[in-house]
């Protein structure tokens, strides 16, 4: 549907946005009259942004809570956690999918944090599986309560999952997460692949920690049908990210060729982020999500609603849009829609690049959203 945003914007025009501790602050400037510079935003549909990109997948982090303690993702004295009355309820939440997929959404990953740690994550799964015109759900997990409750989820419409796995050595597992589970774990992707799903296996590298089971992770497609996606490790506030720990998508292929020679690239969507490999005689594949090295900035369909209801238009930017806020002031729809256009619009053509962005002030990611 296409929107003008002049008139969607009437009544928040001069709306002074207040952000989060440590999150740049803007605010929605009175509307102007239409002008030839100035056209494409009058008309662009609300999730299109100014460089052409359509907005249809959209991750909402339900809870900063983790039941593990990743090196990558959460600062090892841990975060302060916001208040349970900061956080988007239910109803704010599924307010929000609905609206999203009206304007285009057309998936939906839930995160964390560790979403399986919510004792409702079924039933909001079945939930959102009733929005029309919503093709698919799935989460990202850490799968260490996975056995227990994939079932009921698969029963209530769930799509797929991306597992979080770092390492095929149970002792390092126990030095990354700083937890023990690696066996509930590989169980967790074993029922995944029993009931019928295709898991895709994230596993972020870093140098000195896990580089050399780079060739294992290869090996775990051998029978297994999963999608091992190797991460380039990227800068977030408190992981204590530096230039010499990352591993780049280069150095992977080039690592895995020496074992695999006939290893070879697969065709990619539009809009997929990782790179498609594969060993042909292996069951499953392998892929690799290079944000820092090459960048697929420019093919981005993607939006983020953190656990307190800040929109992010982009992983890396610090800049955030507080949508649980413009819900409790009563803000009408017509006037959420035009905030959350007016966000996308202000999305920029790539991120920062990595020496930047590690000195940038961002989230950790555990309070993003995976």
């Amino acid at each position: 549907m296409l929107r003008p945003l002049r008139s969607k914007l009437s009544a928040w025009g001069r709306l002074q946005l207040n952000f989060q501790k440590n999150v740049r602050t803007f605010s929605l400037q009175p509307p102007v009259a239409p002008t030839k510079e100035n056209a494409f935003v009058e008309t662009a549909p609300t999730l299109t942004d100014t460089f052409g990109r359509h907005h249809s997948y959209l991750r909402i982090s339900l809870t900063e809570r983790c039941n593990l303690r990743c090196q990558y993702c959460m600062p090892e004295a841990g975060v302060d956690l916001t208040a349970r009355s900061e956080l988007l309820t239910n109803g704010e939440m599924f307010k929000l999918a609905e609206l999203f997929v009206r304007e285009g959404v057309r998936k939906i990953r839930l995160t964390g944090g560790e979403p399986t740690v919510r004792k409702d994550i079924v039933e909001i799964v079945g939930t959102l599986k009733k929005i029309p015109n919503l093709d698919s759900v799935t989460i990202t997990t850490n799968a260490l309560v996975l056995t227990r409750i994939l079932v009921p989820l698969q029963r209530a419409g769930l799509d797929g999952l991306n597992i979080s796995l770092d390492t095929l050595v149970p002792g390092k597992f126990e030095k990354i997460t700083r937890r023990r589970g690696f066996e509930r774990v590989i169980a967790g992707i074993d029922l995944a692949i029993q009931l019928g799903y295709r898991p895709k296996v994230n596993c972020v590298v870093m140098k000195g920690l896990n580089e050399e089971e780079i060739v294992d992770f290869v090996e775990f497609t051998r029978d297994r049908n999963v999608d091992v996606r190797f991460i380039e490790y990227m800068p977030f506030s408190g992981n204590k990210w530096e230039t010499e720990k990352m591993v780049s998508f280069r150095e992977m292929t080039s690592m895995i060729k020496e074992k695999y020679p006939d290893f070879a690239a697969l065709p990619n969507g539009p809009n997929d982020t990782s790179k498609a490999f594969k060993v042909p005689t292996f069951t499953g594949q392998v892929g690799f999500i290079t944000s820092m090295t090459e960048h697929f900035c420019g093919s981005c369909n993607r939006l983020r609603i953190t656990a307190d209801g800040n929109l992010k238009v982009c992983l890396f930017g610090n800049t955030e849009v507080s949508l649980r806020d413009a819900l409790r002031a009563g803000c009408s729809e017509s006037d959420l829609t035009a905030l959350i256009s007016a966000a996308v619009n202000r999305k920029k053509k790539q991120h920062a690049g990595m020496l930047n962005l590690s000195k940038m002030e961002n989230r950790p990611m555990i309070l993003i959203g995976g």
